[in-house]
């Protein structure tokens, strides 16, 4: 009997052409469903997320996404999968696919990383709202990647042990051969975008959007507006339609402020490999892929403390962690760590070590094996 799972990412499926924190996720649980012996194929690319400003579109994604459900069913019915997965759902992006054509095949119905919101029962997302509750209380277990989300959670479950904890996770295998010293390639990257060697370099990387991106950029501009006292130079490693609106914040610093665009694994594992500091304000994060990647490249982190970030960094052991949206709490954390060398030095060992034993693969697959042993039977 096959051993399969069947995965589907209802808000980005992991084969998209526009990089996100999402869609790395997703492609990370893929690869950690492999390592835990049950290997995923990807058997639908429906996107199901709504903006909430078509009132008549929730209710064609619903009846779009019934027919793929029922067209997947009838096909899988002579040889199902051990159990469907998905990963990420919330009132934006219901699962339309999963919990029908669980039901159908009588297998189980995981979920990675879902969210309910009350106040959105009402409203735009009303229809979204309770297709994704009604998947989460049919849900045979719940992998939670951030502890934020559990208060909306757990009172939909009968068993709370249907609910357990997936720290957020990297293959690692990429920043095995870390340089130690760290900044060892400073001088390439410095000739590429006008850095100076000698001076502090604070790297941020996130995408330019409107919203919580384009709001943690204004943030970070407030910060080290007030911090010109200070020798520092900031790398900022994304791009989007937002950009306009980041570089006006940052223009009163503009000299000190350099802009790498979108780049390839390649180069952002260089910026984080060269830097001496990874400042980001985090607002409304889940939890932060660039965060978490950040420090397994050994790099130090100040962020706002918000959602599961505090999941990932430990506050004054692997990085700094501030009141969300707090640009002075923010400029005294960069403050302390550009003034003391050697407290980066240590943050930037332990941040090191906690990634590597806590957020790797192995690990992952280790928290998906257990959980599903008893139901992948």
């Amino acid at each position: 009997m096959t051993r399969w799972v069947a995965f589907y990412a209802p808000m980005k499926p992991p084969d998209h052409l526009v990089p996100s924190g999402d869609r790395r996720m997703a492609r990370l649980l893929m690869a950690a469903l492999d390592r835990a012996g049950l290997p995923p194929i990807l058997v639908n690319r429906f996107r199901s997320w709504d903006d909430g400003t078509r009132p008549e579109r929730p209710r064609r994604l619903a009846r779009i996404g019934q027919w793929h459900a029922d067209r997947i069913a009838s096909h899988l019915a002579a040889d199902p999968p051990r159990l469907w997965f998905t990963y990420h759902l919330y009132h934006k992006a219901p699962d339309w696919l999963g919990p029908r054509v669980s039901a159908r095949l009588n297998i189980p119905y995981v979920v990675a990383e879902a969210s309910c919101a009350t106040r959105q029962a009402q409203g735009p997302w009303a229809s979204g709202y309770a297709a994704a509750r009604a998947a989460i209380v049919q849900a045979d277990r719940l992998f939670v990647l951030n502890r934020a989300d559990i208060p909306g959670l757990r009172p939909l479950l009968n068993d709370p042990d249907r609910l357990i904890m997936l720290p957020p996770f990297l293959d690692l295998a990429a920043d095995a051969d870390i340089p130690i010293p760290r900044a060892t390639g400073r001088g390439a990257m410095a000739v590429r975008f006008g850095l100076d060697p000698a001076v502090p370099w604070l790297l941020t990387v996130a995408m330019m959007r409107p919203g919580d991106k384009a709001r943690s950029y204004a943030v970070l501009a407030a910060a080290l507006a007030v911090l010109t006292d200070r020798p520092w130079q900031l790398l900022v490693i994304g791009d989007g339609r937002a950009r306009p609106a980041v570089e006006a914040g940052f223009a009163a610093i503009a000299d000190r402020v350099r802009y790498a665009g979108v780049q390839d694994a390649a180069g952002t594992r260089d910026g984080y490999h060269n830097a001496d500091l990874f400042v980001w304000p985090a607002i409304n994060e889940a939890y932060g892929m660039a965060i978490l990647e950040a420090q397994a490249a050994g790099l130090p982190v100040v962020a706002g403390r918000a959602g599961g970030v505090g999941d990932i960094v430990t506050d004054a052991v692997t990085g700094r962690l501030v009141a969300m949206g707090d640009a002075e709490a923010l400029a005294a954390a960069v403050a302390q760590l550009l003034d003391d060398p050697a407290r980066r030095a240590a943050l930037s060992v332990a941040a090191r070590h906690q990634t590597r034993t806590h957020h790797g693969l192995d690990a992952a697959a280790a928290v998906l094996r257990a959980a599903l042993a008893e139901l992948a039977r």
